[in-house]
């Protein structure tokens, strides 16, 4: 009878967790339902965000802190420091920061916390390091010499050009419509980041080469259910990202002596190249589709570290110590 009476108290005890843990999840699922209607974020960002908060929502059940309003400056330091104590990386811990702090102070506007927690928290700094690039002779090879027979062949020469070409991000390129294309003024229509568009030019040569796709390669692979998507997979679809992705680092494979590169380093290498043959940092960051200058101004580092290894192999005193 003790014990039926123990599992009984415990039981309603548990049930008491339960639901406050459930009014925390409730606050993290409707903050999530402000992000996607006012502030437009992006499905990743908005699916890392919430990823980030359960299990902050997780951590703070383990302390006992099962409410909204239970949330403060101490318990996030100490979510903080566990992440870091897993090894978590800077950029992270930075974006998780990022989460709890846009959480708290959407809590505090609606009244939920008197203050906002969450300004008094720090961010970590990510360790800017240098994206990997390929030379130009490594982007002349690459496009040159893949095998681009058949209707995926001539698909995948044309994603990599226009990759190469533009600057694009992966999603971008998937996430392109065929009226998105002008032929005349060989001009790309791109959505971005926070739904901003914008027009990227590209070259003679992504523009044939996405030509020769509509051309010969499409139609070997559209059905009825392909829609309007410029590139699609094998299958008649739009093409994912995931499988943009590998087929990326397997053409990068096909081409020996070449370092392994994801479509973001056609990227870096794309507006690396577009500063060394002289083009403006305004101008990369729009073709680029940044909304900050500062992150342009990553590629410019790139370039100097090309130029000072060159000048260190070909003048006869750059090797020389200070």
């Amino acid at each position: 009878m003790d014990d039926t009476g123990g599992r009984g108290t415990g039981g309603r005890a548990e049930d008491d967790a339960v639901d406050a843990g459930g009014e925390l999840e409730a606050a993290v699922a409707e903050f999530g339902r402000r992000l996607r209607a006012e502030r437009d974020v992006s499905p990743h960002t908005l699916r890392a965000y919430l990823g980030d908060l359960r299990d902050l929502c997780a951590h703070a059940a383990e302390t006992g802190a099962t409410r909204p309003a239970d949330l403060d400056v101490g318990l996030l330091r100490a979510w903080l420091a566990r992440q870091h104590a897993m090894g978590r990386a800077r950029a992270t811990l930075a974006r998780r920061t990022a989460a709890a702090r846009a959480f708290t102070g959407h809590l505090h506007r609606i009244g939920v916390l008197e203050s906002d927690p969450g300004l008094l928290l720090g961010t970590p700094q990510r360790r800017r390091s240098l994206p990997a690039v390929l030379t130009r002779d490594d982007a002349g090879r690459l496009l040159d010499e893949m095998d681009a027979d058949g209707p995926l062949g001539l698909r995948d020469r044309a994603v990599l050009e226009v990759l190469y070409a533009t600057g694009v991000r992966i999603s971008e390129l998937c996430g392109l419509d065929v009226d998105d294309l002008d032929t005349g003024h060989r001009t790309i229509r791109v959505l971005g980041k926070g739904g901003r568009e914008r027009t990227v030019p590209m070259g003679e040569p992504a523009a044939r080469a996405v030509q020769d796709w509509l051309r010969a390669g499409r139609p070997a692979l559209a059905d009825e259910d392909s829609g309007p998507a410029l590139f699609l997979g094998a299958r008649g679809r739009r093409l994912h990202p995931t499988s943009a992705r590998r087929m990326v680092h397997a053409r990068i494979a096909e081409v020996g002596g070449m370092p392994d590169m994801a479509p973001h380093g056609l990227r870096h290498s794309a507006a690396s190249h577009l500063l060394e043959g002289g083009a403006d940092l305004r101008s990369v960051q729009e073709i680029l589709g940044h909304a900050s200058l500062q992150t342009t101004q990553l590629y410019t580092h790139v370039s100097s570290e090309r130029l000072k290894r060159v000048h260190r192999q070909a003048h006869p005193r750059g090797g020389l110590d200070d």
